[in-house]
């Protein structure tokens, strides 16, 4: 919380800024100067002092500008304060265009909930573009307006206004992407472990010739996710509002987001950073989906920085500026051709890579990263028949509701855990809600043997059974449920 602090007294005409600012609240001082003149003020001609409390915080961006502006009328006596209002309990964010317009920001929403903790009932004044935003979060009172001379005339009194209220139910729809499961012909293991994916939470890798459906399925996973709660809509859509990508007409994201960055794409756009931090691809995807396509082609420190979130379900990024921790909680899709040609093991194409090549194409994802991704597919190629074939394939919907299902069997499961998903469990939750078979622990133990396979993917086939074993009801997990979670693996013995 930032306090601004004003103070005109004698000396000659000047116009300061202190407490740490940056380049863009320096220059607060002549958008500030004109806003005034032009709403009908007088700016004084003495010396203006604003300290923005604490000093010792760094101060960025263009939200100043409106309370610099309102304590300078305050503080020359332009502008006399209703007593229905109490400057410790008023809030004021904003930047203001030359002619006294009051314009919209970035981070409305973490603002307003971040007021309705610690100062519940106060009032937020703000753009009129921001205040649907704003209104989201309940214990705020939030009042939108267009322009300087607008507000002054509220905080005087001199005009009544209601704070906005916004109905958050109706933003609840059925997800319209258009894309449906049904349009994806054939490839039922590549769907059987899309519906896994969902309703658990794991990572997937497709891999297959160019043209087999790869990217076909990847994009149609959102539509078998569940809508957000409303808990989870507000925590995307506060990563949302910081990051500027919201739109004034739907304050609030409702669907999974769904993030697919080009493969040219950085470590500091893919994980966030920069000077000044800001949330990044993996945090954008938040209760959602990261799609890698072509996964190889992205460069490889790029993939080795989704380690750390992928275990964790979070991100720390550490600037000279300042130390942030960003939400990172997402469902991650690669897909990618088994070599540079893309015809290796193709039961039509003759693949042209030589061995060399091949092995340094695939060397992109190491073996780490490989351990972490719960369902490794192979897309194989469709015959002409499967995709001229008539027969009527299962749809999004039908699948979605065995997914909401197996979720909530889960939400039940891990109450007071401080987890969701299947996909989320750590080493103490597999003892306590993985429970085996006397079969299938001897499967499950036979299989990592032979496959020489690590402890991580051990567990990960664990969460993989448990989700499988969800799917049918069962309290245990039985040896075709941990057959079939061995199956997602066998890429790991084939890959190097």
């Amino acid at each position: 919380m930032v306090e601004v602090e004003v103070d005109v007294g004698a000396g000659l005409p000047a116009f300061q800024i202190v407490g740490l600012p940056d380049t863009a609240v320096q220059e607060a001082r002549e958008r500030v100067r004109s806003a005034i003149k032009n709403s009908g003020f007088s700016f004084p001609g003495q010396k203006v002092t604003v300290n923005l409390a604490p000093a010792f915080l760094k101060k960025t961006g263009s939200d100043f500008d409106l309370p610099i502006a309102v304590g300078v009328l305050l503080a020359t006596g332009q502008l006399k304060l209703a007593s229905s209002f109490s400057l410790s309990e008023l809030f004021l964010v904003g930047e203001l265009s030359l002619s006294g317009e009051v314009k919209p920001v970035n981070g409305i929403l973490p603002i307003a909930h971040f007021l309705s903790l610690q100062k519940r009932g106060a009032a937020l004044i703000l753009s009129r573009e921001n205040a649907a935003e704003g209104a989201l979060v309940e214990g705020v009172k939030v009042f939108g307006f267009r322009h300087l001379a607008e507000i002054s005339d509220f905080l005087a009194g001199k005009i009544i206004g209601q704070p906005l209220v916004v109905d958050r139910e109706r933003f609840f729809t059925p997800p319209s992407s258009g894309e449906d499961l049904s349009e994806v012909k054939g490839q039922r293991r590549a769907k059987r472990a899309l519906e896994i994916a969902a309703a658990g939470g794991h990572h997937v890798l497709f891999i297959g010739p160019p043209g087999s459906g790869k990217t076909m399925l990847a994009r149609r996973i959102p539509s078998l996710l569940p809508l957000l709660s409303l808990d989870e809509a507000i925590e995307v859509t506060k990563i949302h509002s910081v990051a500027g990508l919201l739109t004034s007409d739907r304050p609030l994201l409702t669907e999974r987001p769904f993030r697919a960055p080009h493969h040219t794409i950085s470590d500091v756009a893919l994980i966030g950073g920069g000077q000044w931090p800001r949330p990044g691809e993996i945090s954008l995807a938040h209760h959602g989906v990261l799609f890698l396509d072509e996964v190889l082609e992205f460069r490889r420190n790029v993939l080795e920085s989704l380690r750390e979130p992928l275990e964790m379900g979070k991100i720390t990024v550490s600037r000279a500026q300042a130390v942030i921790t960003y939400p990172a909680r997402f469902i991650l899709v690669l897909a990618c051709n088994p070599c540079p040609c893309g015809y290796f093991g193709d039961s039509q194409r003759v693949c042209t890579c030589s061995p060399r090549q091949i092995a340094q194409y695939r060397s992109k994802l190491s073996g780490p990263l490989l351990d972490r991704i719960d369902l490794q597919v192979e897309v194989p190629r469709l015959e002409v028949s499967e995709v001229a074939t008539e027969r009527k394939e299962e749809s999004s919907s039908e699948v979605r509701k065995r997914v909401e299902r197996v979720r909530n069997i889960q939400r039940e499961r891990f109450a007071g855990e401080r987890i969701l998903l299947n996909g989320e469990m750590k080493t103490a939750h597999l003892k306590k809600f993985c429970l085996l078979t006397r079969d299938a622990k001897k499967v499950l133990e036979n299989s990592v043997e032979k496959l020489a396979l690590s402890m991580r993917a051990y567990h990960h086939i664990l969460k993989v059974a448990r989700t499988i074993a969800d799917l049918e009801e069962a309290k245990n997990i039985e040896v075709h449920h941990v057959a079939e979670a061995i199956q997602y693996r066998s890429l790991d013995r084939r890959w190097e």
